[in-house]
């Protein structure tokens, strides 16, 4: 890194529980193993309708294996509403399963790469989330590592707005000059971190890396960040 970097900002689905893929993606992949041969672009309108409801209506001690429950429910429920697949409620819990099984494997790893960094550094976590990110964190095991968290839903401002940034920054007593951003998405991690003038990188798979030109540090796995802050 080429500034002082005194506090580091995570996004949490995408990169925290797994090494740069969104949650949409990550569904439509499980699905497509189940059988369920959807094109992404008509899986994400599928999953958007699904996901919406999420913010704000589970409850703030919901842990992240109830809202993928929840989640896995509403898509088994749109597929069929939208004529899509027939609803399989069985698959849905396959599904939620395999899901659940790759974010444990990604916490696994992520929590001694937080604990590493957190002797180093201030922690905090930025998410677009439903209201119940505390609750999801605890249940992760990495609550302990993290010094603040700003979940959308709580804060009343989603990425890329500066708000909720602001939000995570300031229990940290933080400034955005000596932060670094880590997400997965440029859209809403990116350019939220550039409009408050905080350094960035990218985790994301070889092939999404290869289809965009970046001016920022980028890596495939979350644990090559310790590599690239030494």
């Amino acid at each position: 890194m080429n500034r002082r970097i005194e506090t580091l900002l995570f996004d949490f689905g995408g990169t925290l529980d797994a090494d740069g893929v969104a949650w949409k993606e990550r569904f439509h992949d499980h699905y497509r193993a189940e059988g369920a041969d959807v094109a992404a672009e008509a899986f994400a309108p599928v999953f958007y309708a699904a996901d919406d409801p999420l913010v704000g209506g589970l409850p703030l001690d919901a842990d992240l294996r109830a809202t993928v429950a929840r989640l896995a429910d509403n898509l088994e429920a749109e597929l069929a509403r939208r004529g899509v697949a027939a609803r399989d409620d069985a698959r849905g819990r396959r599904v939620a399963a395999r899901f659940l099984d790759e974010a444990d494997a990604a916490f696994a790893r992520n929590r001694a790469l937080l604990e590493t960094l957190g002797r180093r550094y201030r922690l905090g976590i930025v998410s677009n989330f439903y209201g119940n990110l505390d609750a999801v964190c605890r249940g992760a095991g990495i609550s302990p590592l993290i010094g603040s968290i700003a979940d959308s839903q709580r804060v009343g401002a989603e990425k890329p707005d500066p708000a909720i940034f602001r939000a995570a920054l300031e229990p940290l007593g933080a400034v955005p000059e000596t932060t670094l951003m880590v997400g997965d998405s440029l859209k809403r991690d990116r350019e939220g971190a550039r409009a408050l003038g905080m350094a960035f990188v990218w985790v994301a798979p070889a092939a999404a890396q290869a289809a965009e030109r970046c001016d920022h540090a980028v890596v495939t796995r979350l644990g090559q960040l310790a590599e690239l802050l030494a």
